[in-house]
C-alpha cells in the first residue's frame, strides 16, 4: 500500500503537526479550566451587608439597623500597615458574621466611598456601637481614639482610630461596643 518513503513522510507529518496540535489543545484546555475558576478577590466577593469588601457607597443607616457593632476600615491593598491588618479584618468578618459588621474600603480604588468620613491617613477605623452610635470608649486616650463632631451643633458623629490594630485590640473594642 504505502512504500517506505510515504510511511516516513506520514510519520513526519504526525510528529510535526498532529502532536504539537494535540499538545496545544491540552494546554489551552488547562488554561480555560483554570481561568474559569473565579478567584476570591475584593471585586468578585459577595457584596451583601455582611461582606468585608466595600465597592459601593456604604448605607450606614441600613448597617446600623442590624443592631450590631460596626467597624469600617479605610485603607488600601498596597499600604503596608493595611496589609498587616487585612488578615485580621478577614478573620473577624468570617468568625463574627452575624455578631458584628466589619467592612474594608480600599480608598485608592474607591476614593469617593471615603468622602464622608474623617480620614487623614490610612488605615483609619471608624467605630459604631450596637446601638448605632459612635463608639464612646472607656479610655479613649489610651486606646488612641479620636472623636469627631459636627461644626454646627457639636454632635458626636464619628469615633476613629488611625493606624493598624491587632485582633485582640479589635476584639476588646467590639466587646465594649456590645458584641454578644
Amino acid at each position: 500500500m504505502f512504500n517506505d518513503n510515504e510511511e516516513k513522510d506520514n510519520k513526519k507529518i504526525i510528529l510535526k503537526v498532529v502532536i504539537p496540535f494535540l499538545l496545544m489543545c491540552v494546554v489551552f484546555g488547562i488554561w480555560i479550566y483554570k481561568n474559569s475558576q473565579q478567584p476570591v478577590t475584593p471585586d468578585s466577593e459577595d457584596v451583601s451587608e455582611f461582606s468585608l469588601y466595600v465597592t459601593e457607597e456604604i448605607d450606614l443607616d441600613n448597617l446600623k439597623s442590624y443592631g450590631l457593632p460596626i467597624i469600617l476600615d479605610f485603607g488600601a491593598d498596597s499600604c503596608i500597615p493595611c496589609k498587616k491588618m487585612a488578615p485580621v479584618l478577614k478573620e473577624l468578618n468570617e468568625e463574627l458574621r452575624g455578631k458584628v459588621i466589619v467592612k474594608f474600603v480600599d480608598v485608592w480604588k474607591y476614593q469617593s466611598l471615603a468622602a464622608d468620613y474623617p480620614l487623614s491617613l490610612i488605615p483609619t477605623q471608624v467605630f459604631f456601637d450596637s446601638s448605632g452610635n459612635p463608639y464612646n470608649p472607656k479610655d479613649a486616650e489610651t486606646m488612641q481614639m479620636k472623636f469627631h463632631y459636627t461644626e454646627d451643633n457639636s454632635e458626636h458623629i464619628f469615633t476613629t482610630h488611625e493606624g493598624g490594630m491587632t485582633k485582640d485590640q479589635l476584639l476588646t473594642i467590639l466587646k465594649e461596643m456590645g458584641m454578644e
